[in-house]
């Protein structure tokens, strides 16, 4: 994986965070290494293995290289579930094999301008005419929406009968759904997001993904999946940080020695490669837990707090011991912390984290 993201994504990594995009090409090829929906069936272009460690390898080498962002990670640990639990045989057969060669990238949509961490708040509406239904509303903050061929939308059901959320998938080109800016970020800068719009889109009953009524159920259902994705993203992205930063202050000279043997600086790094240590074991028990269907709603959210928090806290001070060439675009320290710091606000912020932890403990 690390070697196929050197050879095909970082050499394009600042063209890509020029245009705001990943190259459609890129997928193409990761998937025809197996890097994309693989766990799908083998009669829809998958390998039929599903073993989240393998998801594990992809996210930590994406995080650790910098490459394409959460793009990999999106599809594989995020979309995978809707793409594969959640569709029909026939809806499968339609998307799954175009998706597992790369050529149909999809999408989720959740978050709303006035609907973030909180999916009760979501204002979008489907309402059921007899024979379809018909989706309103907009969405913000997609990732992959400039570029998705398939997106999965959250909106209330109108419809006698049927209370809640419903997921209704949009092809590309469907009348009523419109893109409209690509959103311009302080990181992340090579991931595409969106705002999406729905006017009167006409949904078929045959792009409707699980019950109508249970769409909150099954966001919430793949959210502990979710959120230990990137808890495992944090700390590769940590061991990456604390180890260009060990190789600049044995180099960078200050007073006539290395800056890595002042004992401030010393102690600072041996701070961050315990914190660091301590981490990579949690989310490696985490991993565990969820390989064997135990990992809980709130230790997820605990994983995703702790390594997302202490992201955070390396790259501040792994960037803080590059000085003044840490500020730099051009040292990579620069792009892992500009990243770092929307993984405490998407997937839940680091407050609903807390909030989500804070409810286990009786209080």
């Amino acid at each position: 994986m690390r070697s196929f993201l050197i050879a095909e994504a970082l050499p394009h990594t600042e063209r890509w965070e020029e245009t705001g995009l990943v190259d459609r090409e890129f997928f193409r090829k990761a998937a025809a290494q197996g890097m994309i929906g693989f766990m799908a069936p083998e009669e829809y272009g998958g390998t039929g293995v599903e073993d989240f460690r393998f998801n594990v390898v992809i996210e930590e080498e994406c995080s650790y290289t910098g490459a394409v962002g959460d793009n990999l990670n999106l599809t594989n640990s995020i979309l995978a579930p809707y793409m594969l639990d959640l569709t029909t045989d026939e809806q499968k057969a339609r998307w799954v094999p175009r998706w597992t060669t790369g050529d149909l990238i999809p999408a989720v949509c959740m978050t709303e301008p006035g609907a973030g961490s909180d999916l009760r708040g979501i204002a979008s509406t489907a309402r059921w005419t007899g024979d379809h239904y018909v989706l309103n509303g907009s969405k913000t903050f997609v990732t992959s929406g400039i570029q998705a061929d398939l997106v999965i939308v959250a909106a209330n059901v109108v419809q006698e009968g049927v209370k809640g959320l419903g997921l209704f998938a949009v092809e590309a080109g469907t009348d009523g759904f419109t893109r409209g800016r690509k959103l311009a970020k302080a990181g992340r800068k090579a991931q595409d997001t969106a705002e999406l719009f729905f006017s009167d889109v006409i949904v078929p009953p045959e792009n409707v993904l699980g019950v109508p009524g249970e769409g909150l159920r099954n966001l919430m259902a793949n959210l502990a999946q979710e959120r230990l994705s990137m808890a495992v993203g944090g700390v590769a992205a940590s061991e990456r940080a604390l180890e260009i930063t060990l190789n600049y202050v044995r180099d960078r000279k200050a007073f006539g020695q290395p800056i890595g043997s002042f004992q401030a600086n010393k102690f600072a790094l041996a701070e961050l490669a315990a914190e660091i240590g301590v981490g990579r074991v949690y989310v490696d028990r985490c991993i565990e837990e969820h390989v064997n269907g135990r990992l809980s709603a709130t230790n997820a959210a605990a994983a995703k707090l702790w390594a997302t928090e202490l992201q955070g806290r390396v790259m501040d001070r792994c960037l803080q011991l590059h000085g003044g060439y840490g500020y730099m675009d051009e040292y990579e320290i620069s792009r892992l912390w500009r990243d770092a710091r929307v993984t405490r606000i998407y997937g839940g912020t680091s407050e609903i984290m807390k909030e989500i932890v804070g409810r286990s403990l009786s209080l």
